[in-house]
């Protein structure tokens, strides 16, 4: 992960745009960050799994096969490698 001021940004834009292809570029705003630069690719994957806005369903909406499968507590395999996203 690079962090960069937005100064930083703003004097080196195509740089930085080149470097967001291989990695995200955090950009900062009084020691804030405020932006991150990522490869489209990236973004348009993170987009097909945000389910945020598409869900607004209770449990008691939920067919009798998926309220089985929640009450297993099954949440699959651990993926240490994605801790750092929920930091």
């Amino acid at each position: 992960m690079k962090t960069i001021t937005a100064s930083e940004f703003k004097a080196r834009s195509g740089r930085y745009l080149d470097e967001s292809g291989k990695e995200p570029v955090y950009i900062t705003r009084h020691d804030r960050p405020v932006r991150v630069l990522v490869d489209v690719e990236e973004y348009e994957r993170l987009r097909a799994i945000d389910t945020r806005k598409y869900y607004d369903l209770r449990t008691d909406d939920l067919p009798e096969e998926f309220l089985k499968e929640l009450e297993k507590g099954d949440q699959g395999e651990p993926t240490p490698h994605l801790d750092h996203l929920m930091e």
